[in-house]
């Protein structure tokens, strides 16, 4: 029984990973580059988003997004609100996007008027790791707020990952959050990721991560 399960999960991740080729040489061919958001409910995707995009509208690039979640609109919304092209994904049970829901998104998006395509996975630091979806680099956002352990707790993250970003650096001091622990951490896990911190309220280091995700 064990060994069914385990072909059956083999072949689960490679009928996924087939279909996230297939969309990424989608969206290579309307000349879209994509970019994964991964990381826990309340780290900073969508605040992330609506800081990225007034930036890449100076560099002559439009956004779209494709917005993941169990249930509800409410990170759509916020998308929908910067003026960019977007598509609700709700995952139902899942806690994660797969390559089949974001082939099924990018139907409903006008590829051509987009440069650049966020996928904000659904808010959970387990689950999208073993689920690619087509995008060229993938960015994992964390807080201070979730506590100086959360890298040690989920290392699979971070090693299949290739920007990090440790958000809400001003609040660190008020939850007692030791941010240069959280940056060595995820060295130690992935040394050669770029990592950045950033406060998504004002703004702070999202200038220098936006010339590293398009680098």
């Amino acid at each position: 029984m064990h060994h069914i399960d385990v072909r059956l999960e083999k072949d689960v991740y490679d009928a996924n990973n087939s279909l996230a080729n297939h969309n990424a040489q989608h969206l290579k061919a309307h000349g879209v580059r994509a970019f994964d958001l991964l990381g826990a409910i309340g780290s900073g995707k969508t605040a992330l988003i609506e800081r990225l995009v007034p930036l890449l509208e100076k560099k002559g690039l439009k956004a779209g997004a494709i917005a993941g979640d169990v249930y509800g609109d409410d990170d759509f919304k916020r998308i929908v609100a910067t003026g960019i092209p977007a598509y609700n994904a709700n995952t139902g049970k899942e806690c994660h996007l797969d390559a089949h829901l974001v082939e099924h998104a990018i139907d409903h998006l006008p590829l051509d008027k987009i440069d650049i395509l966020f996928i904000e996975n659904v808010g959970n630091m387990v689950c999208p790791t073993d689920f690619k979806l087509g995008a060229e680099k993938r960015i994992v956002v964390i807080s201070s707020t979730e506590g100086d352990d959360v890298v040690n707790k989920h290392p699979m993250m971070f090693r299949d990952c290739t920007i990090g970003v440790i958000n809400k650096v001003d609040l660190a001091p008020f939850v007692g959050a030791n941010l240069d622990r959280m940056q060595a951490d995820i060295r130690r896990y992935n040394p050669g990721m770029p990592v950045f911190r950033t406060n998504l309220k004002t703004g702070d280091g999202v200038a220098a991560l936006l010339e590293s995700i398009l680098a």
